[in-house]
């Protein structure tokens, strides 16, 4: 909370949308799984945590980055305890786009955004509502990465949004030759709740969720 006293010369700060909205709306509840038996189940993960290999993509196409951070202005006299919910503006597909962009990719030093796998056209958001949707495109038909790159938006997703949120992550059609399956994969909450069971797995999630240069 930002506090100046009367007569105090002070410059209005300038935040993200994104941390603007986290003041609005304080603690961000974490979205709770069933815990199931990663063991006897869901097998079918354990092999993304698995990064050994050859890099299937060598060469991936590289776009340049177009978005940029939206900012606001606070009033640095304005209590954000006080605001309700008409008072504060609801979430955007900019929003999220802001949330995601950095994801780092699995196989390469470079970003969701940096690779077109994700854009701000992909995303919609019906708030009200409560749902959000966001279709990505791997770089290549057959990236055995996939599913993986759309857990990491998943659980990115789960952890800045409120609970109130339905979050759908589907690659985007005709992109992947296992479109279908990797689909059903990522939005089977039982499924998603059972793969961040393997610390090995949840450890490669959040290398790729953590922003360039983070500890």
């Amino acid at each position: 909370m930002l506090h100046y006293e009367i007569g105090e010369k002070c410059e209005l700060p300038k935040v993200s949308f994104s941390d603007f909205l986290h003041q609005l709306r304080g603690t961000i509840t974490k979205k709770c799984f069933k815990t199931l038996s990663i063991n006897k189940k869901f097998s079918y993960w354990r092999s993304l945590s698995t990064m050994d290999g050859p890099i299937q993509n060598a060469n991936p196409l590289i776009v340049t980055e177009k978005h940029q951070d939206s900012m606001v202005v606070l009033n640095p006299y304005l209590d954000l305890d006080m605001l309700d919910e008409h008072c504060y503006e609801y979430v955007t597909s900019d929003e999220i786009f802001d949330h995601i962009r950095n994801l780092m990719d699995p196989e390469h030093p470079l970003t969701l955004e940096q690779l077109n796998v994700v854009c701000s056209e992909n995303i919609s958001v019906e708030d009200p509502g409560n749902t959000v949707s966001v279709l990505f495109t791997p770089t290549i038909p057959h990236c055995s990465m996939a599913t993986l790159i759309g857990l990491c938006l998943r659980v990115k997703l789960l952890r800045v949004l409120p609970a109130r949120f339905k979050v759908t992550i589907k690659i985007y059609p005709g992109s992947h030759q296992s479109e279908e399956a990797v689909n059903k994969q990522l939005n089977d909450k039982e499924r998603v709740a059972a793969a961040l069971e393997n610390k090995h797995l949840l450890d490669v999630v959040n290398k790729c969720i953590r922003p360039a240069g983070g500890s």
